[in-house]
């Protein structure tokens, strides 16, 4: 099916849907649901701040093509992310009489896509959902693959279902009103893809991180510049992540190194009562977590620096905050929903641009000891 508006698939053929970008998309979202999720009823799932930006132009879009949409909002943030908010919203579904030709449209970060992801799933056993990601981290990543979930007090993303867009939708323009440090964050998705399989894309989005970064008045000068430099970033993340997917799509095998970072990232972020934002915490542990890989002698030497060095350029977390007590963050990964038998697995690189195999499991187990000595040292942000 060819795509609306002349967007292209980033996703390049390789995904059973397609992730349509291009500068303006936004606009074609109408057609886009009524092209890969035609439906009677649409239900628009964002938060207030989201819809502060953008909710208007999302419903007349959908409005032009499939009809007014049913909108339901919440507060922003990863807390949001829970039970009871899936609850509230498949409520709602219901006392609006929405049956299974319904469509949910999820218009936000990784937590609205997440959560409106697990509506989606769980609403009368499953209706189609389109992405609409806001952020970068979410269009370089979590849009990307079919994870739906919410959080739970026990951990992050540990109630949840595989539940595949019937398409997913990127605007980079959007990103133009997203703060710079919530950009930078989403980066560090990027240089993770990097490191799993492309040592050229891994040095491209280093070098780009100060642009990513940049200041609003910045983009102003040249902003379909500076959009085209984006889109290329998740053009490139998404065509890694695609055929990462495409190769194991429930996460048996190769799809596990699509964590690396994630072990003791996740610990972290959780540990922080989520003061970290989800790539602040991807970043500092994949730079720990790089520094297992060489101490374990699975990753060449440098390989860490490398990790580090690329992580600084944009100011992103290399290492344990100081307020965080590293027996703490150890407890946490073992409540991670890659703990296989009570041990904790991690997905560690061998060197920039390829990943361990471990004999086909793609991750190993790491004893206590090791990672205590990596999280000992305290980072600091610098002024």
């Amino acid at each position: 099916m060819s795509a609306p508006g002349g967007l292209r698939d980033a996703a390049e053929g390789r995904l059973p849907y397609p992730v349509l970008t291009g500068a303006g998309a936004l606009a074609s979202l109408g057609a886009v649901v009524r092209a890969h999720a035609p439906a009677h009823r649409v239900v628009l799932v964002t938060d207030t701040a989201v819809a502060g930006h953008h909710g208007a132009a999302a419903r007349a879009a959908l409005g032009a093509a499939v009809g007014d949409p049913l909108v339901l909002t919440i507060p922003p943030g990863e807390g949001e992310k829970t039970r009871a908010r899936w609850a509230e919203l498949t409520d709602a579904m219901l006392a609006a009489g929405c049956g299974r030709d319904t469509t949910v449209v999820a218009l936000g970060g990784g937590v609205v896509g997440d959560l409106a992801g697990f509506v989606a799933a769980t609403y009368m056993r499953g209706v189609p959902v389109v992405q609409v990601p806001t952020t970068l981290l979410a269009m370089v990543d979590a849009s990307v693959g079919g994870k739906t979930a919410v959080d739970t007090p026990a951990g992050k993303n540990l109630v949840g279902a595989f539940h595949p867009p019937a398409a997913v939708l990127v605007d980079p323009t959007v990103l133009a009103t997203l703060p710079a440090a919530d950009r930078l964050a989403g980066a560090a998705e990027a240089v993770k893809h990097g490191v799993l399989v492309d040592g050229e894309y891994f040095r491209r989005v280093a070098d780009l991180l100060p642009l990513l970064g940049c200041a609003p008045d910045h983009i102003g000068r040249d902003p379909a510049g500076w959009a085209a430099s984006v889109e290329g970033v998740v053009a490139r993340s998404v065509a890694i992540k695609a055929s990462v997917v495409a190769h194991d799509e429930r996460e048996g095998g190769m799809r596990k190194i699509l964590n690396f970072g994630h072990t003791l990232g996740h610990a972290l972020e959780s540990e922080s009562g989520f003061a970290l934002r989800h790539g602040e915490a991807v970043a500092a542990g994949m730079a720990l977590e790089a520094r297992l890989a060489e101490r374990l002698g699975v990753a060449e030497p440098g390989t860490a620096t490398a990790v580090t060095a690329a992580l600084t350029r944009g100011g992103l977390p290399t290492g344990r905050p100081a307020t965080l007590d590293p027996e703490a963050v150890l407890a946490a990964t073992r409540g991670d929903k890659k703990t296989r038998a009570g041990v904790v697995e991690y997905a560690l690189p061998t060197r920039i641009g390829a990943m361990a195999e471990c004999g086909g499991r793609w991750a190993l187990p790491v004893p206590d000891a090791l990672v205590r000595e990596v999280l000992a040292p305290a980072w600091e942000p610098t002024a």
